[in-house]
């Protein structure tokens, strides 16, 4: 019947657009990352073979629904099976003293290791990134040079997120003394990570809508910088909230983060509406 949709045709279009939704993680940097991110957040003191577990079942858990999905494999997701699995190895038949080294320093070696990682395909001329984006780009631009540039610059990103994460982790556990402090063991690199993450969706439409502009081709879907910002109020008023519970905050600073956070975001709802425009 013309001007409605059928139940069947509505279920349809819902199915679509939450496999889409699945199949653009999957096919994302982020997918193979979050297992890091994971441990890393889950980690401390009595935490090291729950943290590892918990990674390992999220890189397997992608990997599985990746290859159901026809997408391949990627390079990061079996260096993160390999590595968790050696976590929980040592999480079992380590001894006490080794597990106690792992709980204070599981953030930093994991940040450590993925940093490192990142910087080897650097250097070996295969930025991590680009087997992810080969997944969504077709073949004859795997060799442009806006192609190579853009998965460069987001695997020099995420090295340097991992890096300013491992030193200030490192910072938290020599110089406080305290592995799960609320600033240097959370917020301050969950910051890091989101504006990582943040600059990971912004970056290739923001490149290409430049290249477009320098040629002389229409740019109509330049994104806006509000997009790399878009996280941060509801980061402050979680801060608020979770530094008031937690005690790590006064409750007057706690009240304050929250009307912040809440106040920004209605701010950029009204300067970037659309994520879209002049950037």
């Amino acid at each position: 019947m013309s001007g409605t949709v059928e139940p069947d045709d509505a279920d349809r279009d819902a199915t679509v657009q939450q496999s889409n939704v699945i199949d653009g993680l999957l096919r994302s940097p982020l997918s193979g990352i979050a297992p890091w991110i994971l441990m890393a957040v889950l980690s401390g003191p009595g935490r090291f073979g729950v943290a590892a577990a918990a990674a390992l079942g999220l890189t397997l858990i992608v990997m599985w629904i990746g290859s159901r999905r026809g997408i391949r494999v990627h390079s990061l997701e079996v260096f993160g099976a390999a590595v968790f699995a050696v976590f929980v190895g040592l999480g079992i038949v380590g001894s006490t003293t080794l597990v106690a080294w792992l709980e204070l320093w599981a953030g930093e070696i994991t940040n450590g290791l993925l940093a490192v990682y990142a910087l080897a395909t650097i250097a070996v001329r295969r930025p991590f990134t680009i087997s992810y984006a080969r997944d969504t780009v077709a073949p004859e631009h795997w060799n442009s040079p806006l192609f190579v540039r853009v998965n460069y610059t987001l695997s020099a990103v995420w090295a340097g997120a991992l890096v300013v994460n491992t030193a200030v982790g490192t910072l938290g556990d020599v110089m406080l003394r305290d592995g799960d402090n609320f600033w240097t063991g959370w917020i301050v690199q969950l910051a890091v990570t989101l504006t990582a993450a943040a600059i990971t969706e912004f970056y290739p439409d923001y490149a290409r809508a430049r290249f477009r502009a320098a040629v002389g081709q229409p740019v109509e879907d330049a994104p806006s910088y509000g997009k790399l910002w878009e996280w941060l109020p509801g980061f402050v008023v979680g801060v608020g909230i979770a530094g008031w519970v937690s005690d790590a905050l006064s409750a007057s600073i706690g009240i304050a983060l929250i009307v912040v956070g809440i106040v920004s975001g209605a701010v950029m709802r009204k300067l970037f509406p659309g994520g879209k425009g002049t950037t």
